[in-house]
């Protein structure tokens, strides 16, 4: 594991970029991605323009070495123009700090991840299986080895984005005879694989992010199977990307919402100089609601770059406390967020209801709802009633 920690100057530079994308690519295009439920192409070449898909790659290879919080503000950022363009590459993220993180070792990964900086490559992931509920700490498919190949069938009940992707990291069994939850993460490169297509994708909302089904038949060297467990890349890596990543996309989108309100009631307040409307006050009770929730995912952002910076930290971030925290963080913001945007659509009335006017939330509504889905709210309560048993108070 490599420490993270880019150059101030240089993230503001990256930060600026994306803003200036969300601004001037993402939002222009967000409307038609919903519609018509396709890639956002033009957003992801303009960010691999700017080199942005390289951000969590370590410096030394080519990256800017950004920590969770800087990548947070990325999502976050580009999350208030086009929630599927932000989820993209936080789940893109997702995978590249799973490299960066458990794969330093190989001479392989070191290569790729080279690789992927150079020509700003776009990683997908493939964890849901048919047969395993939503459970993605468990695997039917497994890996089979011979030769010093891998060969690898998956029946995925979601595969997002993987068609418009230069790789994918997929979740197997270690081994034909290896228990469901003996899982390793499998590297996938685009001619490494065949994708069939075996459900749609005709969702309420994230509708860009494309995401149907897939039978993924696979094969390619030994080496592109990353060392180590996937039980410990989940915890240790995908686990608080996930849930810190998302969150701040999540809050992009209802910051893009609220802003929308505030512009409705400050339009009205110029009509009627010298009052202050009722809608004015609705409106101070959500930026409350919307500051809370940007301090919840951005203060542990902070803690886990913090935790990470130590030379036990990958250990630490193994610890129950830790993981309660990553639960209640993706529960917290997965509920408040289309509170939040519901507050802003009342605010607004009528003319966020309608779809044809600058003050439409129904992308957003609609986006939002993803939320406590994406990972079953109700399956992560469950695990975290399990853990408070045994948690000791410190």
């Amino acid at each position: 594991m490599l420490a993270m920690s880019s150059n101030p100057n240089e993230f503001n530079k990256l930060l600026a970029a994306v803003k200036a994308i969300a601004t001037n690519v993402a939002a222009p295009e967000a409307a038609d991605v919903d519609v018509r439920a396709r890639f956002p192409q033009a957003t992801v070449t303009a960010l691999q323009k700017a080199r942005v898909l390289s951000a969590g790659v370590p410096k030394e290879l080519g990256g800017a070495g950004c920590g969770m919080r800087e990548l947070a503000l990325l999502c976050a950022a580009l999350g208030q123009a086009c929630g599927s363009s932000a989820m993209v590459l936080a789940m893109h993220y997702i995978q590249v700090a799973c490299l960066a993180r458990h794969g330093l070792n190989s001479d392989f990964f070191r290569r790729y991840l080279h690789s992927l900086a150079e020509h700003q490559y776009l990683l997908a992931s493939m964890t849901s299986e048919n047969g395993t509920f939503g459970e993605t700490r468990t695997s039917i498919c497994a890996v089979e080895r011979e030769n010093g190949r891998f060969t690898l069938t998956k029946d995925a009940t979601t595969g997002s984005y993987c068609e418009y992707a230069d790789a994918i990291l997929v979740t197997a069994r270690r081994a034909l005879d290896a228990p469901g939850s003996d899982q390793v993460l499998v590297l996938v490169r685009e001619g490494d694989c065949k994708l069939t297509q075996s459900t749609s994708w005709d969702t309420l909302g994230m509708r860009g992010t494309c995401s149907p089904g897939f039978r993924l038949e696979s094969s390619g060297p030994e080496e592109q199977i990353l060392p180590g467990s996937f039980a410990d890349a989940s915890a240790q890596t995908m686990v608080p990307y996930s849930h810190i990543l998302w969150s701040s996309l999540w809050w992009g989108i209802t910051a893009d919402a609220v802003a929308r309100a505030a512009e409705f009631v400050r339009a009205g307040a110029r009509k009627n100089p010298g009052t202050v409307p009722p809608t004015a006050i609705r409106l101070a009770e959500v930026s409350s609601q919307l500051q809370a929730m940007r301090h919840n995912w951005l203060n542990l952002a902070g803690e886990f770059d913090d935790i990470n910076a130590r030379h036990d930290g990958m250990q630490q971030l193994l610890a129950i406390g830790w993981a309660l925290k990553m639960n209640n963080l993706k529960i917290s913001a997965s509920e408040a967020a289309p509170q939040i945007v519901h507050r802003a659509l009342q605010i607004a009335g009528i003319v966020a209801y309608k779809n044809d006017t600058k003050f439409s939330l129904g992308r957003h509504y609609r986006d939002v709802l993803s939320a406590s889905l994406m990972i079953s709210n109700e399956r992560i309560a469950a695990k975290s009633a399990s853990m408070l048993l045994v948690l000791k108070d410190t």
